[in-house]
């Protein structure tokens, strides 16, 4: 049985779910084709991704499919009761409470594992995790997965290497379609317009610290520098520092560039890149928010133990006044920003991703018992499907090779 907090917020959710799905047209047509041939009859989906609109209208394409969707958040502060409840109204077994702490938190995805899942769909690898461990007891029956985000990735290749993976994993966050599109436009837009919409303040005329410059940070700087702040990078990896300053942006250690920061973005999927003496640093009213997908990357909790005053300032922003009388602002209790205080990536951009991840899903079906347990690429016949479908759906045409430009570029002889 779901759970819920309200069945009675459904028709609401149900409303948002029916409008993300009027603008994912990649995803409908895989629908179409699901629902013809049931690639998923008699298998148990697990899913754990944040439980808002786009991932609910994944669920219920996955339920038309032919499978048993059991589907729960990534993030207790992302979890939207009104769609989890208009899910659950679907016929789609939901687990998801806005705001359950970590113990409710790690309930919530047990009982979504109850289920004994032959698949799962994990982002940030907590499904694998409790596979692996306090659920072993329930993975019996699992034969795959699919890895929606760069933090979950790095957290599967450690268990490749230490030989414990519970499954073959799709390293969907790896996709062209993923990073290409997902992890920068999407990031992009979405962490500036939950900043925004959150704070009600400006962004041109700031100085806006990005920390990290892979795929989400290239976003990030982007929108940032576009909406007319002055951008500065940190990094760790030289040629994605060269890189950033090739795009105009300022290069500078994370101490350099802590007194000179309005506002503050990390997106590294590491932890402690803003501690202690980064925040004695700081400006009085600088912002500080994570658009990585766990909620160490900006130490909170050392903050907390540092401040003198800590008091709620407005609806998802927090107030840490330190002994030096600076006050510091936390967006979203420092956890995924664009989903903890705003509605994640705007439905065209999940189009794509969940288009992987469905596809992700049914080439583990065909390929079951051929596979170890090991992390696997998606296959680029995936990626150029969706990538075609998407053009398709926006009215576009590329060119396309002919025979002898084929042999060309294949061969060596010019």
């Amino acid at each position: 049985m779901s759970i819920v907090k309200d069945r009675s917020l459904a028709p609401a959710g149900r409303q948002k779910i029916e409008w993300v799905r009027s603008f994912m047209p990649a995803l409908s047509g895989i629908e179409a084709r699901f629902r013809r041939e049931k690639p998923f009859a008699g298998l148990r989906v697990a899913v754990s991704v944040h439980l808002e609109a786009k991932t609910a209208n994944l669920g219920y394409v996955l339920k038309e499919g032919g499978a048993e969707v059991y589907l729960t958040g990534s993030n207790p502060l992302s979890t939207q009761d009104d769609v989890a409840a208009g899910l659950a109204d679907l016929g789609v077994e939901t687990f998801g409470v806005h705001g359950v702490d970590a113990a409710g938190y790690e309930a919530l995805l047990t009982e979504t594992l109850k289920c004994r899942p032959h698949l799962i769909v994990d982002d940030g690898g907590d499904l694998v995790h409790l596979l692996g461990g306090k659920c072993r007891e329930y993975a019996g029956e699992l034969f795959g997965g699919c890895e929606e985000t760069t933090t979950g990735i790095l957290r599967l290749k450690a268990r490749e290497r230490e030989g414990i993976l519970p499954c073959a994993m799709m390293a969907v966050n790896d996709a062209k379609a993923k990073h290409y599109y997902d992890n920068k436009y999407g990031t992009g837009q979405s962490v500036w317009d939950a900043i925004m919409h959150t704070t009600n303040l400006m962004v041109a005329g700031k100085t806006v610290v990005v920390a990290g410059y892979g795929w989400c940070g290239k976003g990030v700087a982007m929108r940032a520098a576009g909406m007319g702040a002055h951008v500065i990078v940190t990094e760790v990896d030289p040629f994605k520092a060269l890189d950033a300053t090739m795009c105009g942006f300022e290069v500078m250690t994370m101490d350099q560039a802590a007194p000179l920061g309005d506002i503050f973005v990390t997106v590294t999927g590491c932890r402690d890149v803003i501690v202690g003496r980064h925040f004695e640093a700081m400006k009085d009213n600088a912002f500080l928010t994570n658009a990585g997908h766990f909620d160490c990357e900006v130490a909170v909790a050392q903050l907390a133990r540092m401040a003198v005053r800590r008091f709620p300032r407005r609806e998802n922003i927090e107030g840490f006044t330190l002994t030096n009388g600076k006050t510091l602002n936390v967006i979203g209790e420092g956890r995924l920003v664009n989903l903890a205080a705003g509605n994640g990536h705007p439905a065209e951009i999940m189009d794509m991703s969940f288009s992987v991840q469905a596809l992700a899903l049914e080439w583990l079906v065909k390929h079951r018992g051929e596979l170890e347990k090991k992390l696997y690429r998606v296959p680029d016949s995936i990626d150029d499907e969706i990538g075609r479908v998407k053009l398709a759906a926006l009215g576009l045409s590329i060119d396309a090779l002919t025979p002898e430009q084929e042999a060309y570029l294949a061969g060596w002889q010019g």
